[in-house]
């Protein structure tokens, strides 16, 4: 690192929070690492390595201003509440802000600029982003693609059961990128210097179409797997059918997936009408090595896609 300031992580105890205070501390970092969550106990591991832990709630203000002292440095991960995170992330904006840190890096998303992208998680990033680059803090807006991780293995294993891939995504194409190139780049800009008041677009290497997936799954498995196109309405019926909420629930999973159908249902749209065709070599540039491929992650989890299309057809 450039300086010794401490760096603050909002949300540490979730799954990119861990990953990105894995490969802190792998730096040897683990002193200047200040970790903000609502569940102390969670990270107990964390103070055993040397980090400092901190009680911090987004919907309680009041514990942020101490939660975020003594830092240069804040990496804001965006909350889970799908359109409802803007009033908990101006509250750790704030925070930050009073506390005189100097730089602040925010988990966003690619294809916020134009207004037309109906994609419900639009409204939550580029209000934030307005927010962090009205604070007078540098800031760097971290933009990541389509995680494949969500696709591939969360709601993989329940598409191989039934060998379909029902979804209103069309023929849009994406460049999905895995979860932790998007933590690499995060850490190569605390870590290094020249990445103030910067925009950068994390995505995986190729743009590919659901149909072109799912033809990798068949290849790489020998599973059957069928993209089956649906409408808006279609794919709001499916998630119902799950049980899926319409709107936000915090902590609430359905068959593995933690999202609100409205959330989801504007996304596949998103990518239908072409908002998400953005791919960039910005995991190369941040992190000096490629972005990995759709067809890695598929091939390093092909025993349990295999295994969740086997499962599902053994007789009861």
């Amino acid at each position: 690192m450039t300086s010794q300031g401490r760096i603050v992580i909002t949300g540490a105890s979730g799954q990119y929070g861990r990953l990105a205070t894995d490969l802190l501390i792998a730096q040897g970092l683990a002193d200047r690492l200040i970790l903000i969550t609502r569940s102390p106990a969670r990270l107990a591991d964390r103070v055993a390595q040397g980090c400092t832990v901190r009680y911090g709630d987004y919907d309680k203000p009041e514990t942020l201003a101490d939660a975020v002292r003594d830092a240069e440095k804040m990496l804001l991960i965006s909350g889970t509440r799908v359109g409802a995170r803007v009033v908990q992330h101006e509250a750790a904006i704030d925070a930050a802000t009073a506390a005189g840190v100097r730089h602040i890096l925010y988990t966003s998303f690619i294809g916020i600029d134009d207004p037309a992208n109906p994609a419900e998680v639009r409204h939550d990033h580029i209000e934030t982003e307005r927010l962090m680059r009205a604070s007078g803090m540098a800031w760097t807006a971290l933009r990541d693609a389509h995680y494949a991780d969500a696709m591939l293995l969360m709601a993989g294993p329940g598409m191989m059961a039934t060998g379909k891939w029902v979804s209103n995504a069309g023929d849009g194409r994406e460049a999905m990128v895995w979860r932790d190139d998007c933590v690499a780049c995060a850490v190569a800009v605390l870590t290094t210097p020249g990445h103030e008041n910067k925009v950068y677009n994390i995505t995986g290497p190729a743009l590919q179409t659901f149909d072109e997936v799912a033809a990798l799954v068949r290849e790489i498995t020998g599973r059957p797997l069928e993209h089956v196109k649906v409408d808006d309405e279609g794919q709001y019926a499916l998630f119902d059918a799950m049980g899926i909420p319409r709107r936000p629930v915090d902590d609430q999973y359905v068959k593995g997936i933690p999202w609100n159908s409205d959330d989801m249902v504007t996304f596949g749209r998103a990518i239908r009408e072409g908002f998400l065709e953005i791919c960039t070599d910005d995991v190369e540039r941040l992190t000096g090595r490629k972005a990995r491929s759709v067809r890695q992650m598929i091939e390093e989890n092909r025993e349990m896609l295999q295994a969740a299309a086997d499962n599902a057809a053994q007789p009861a």
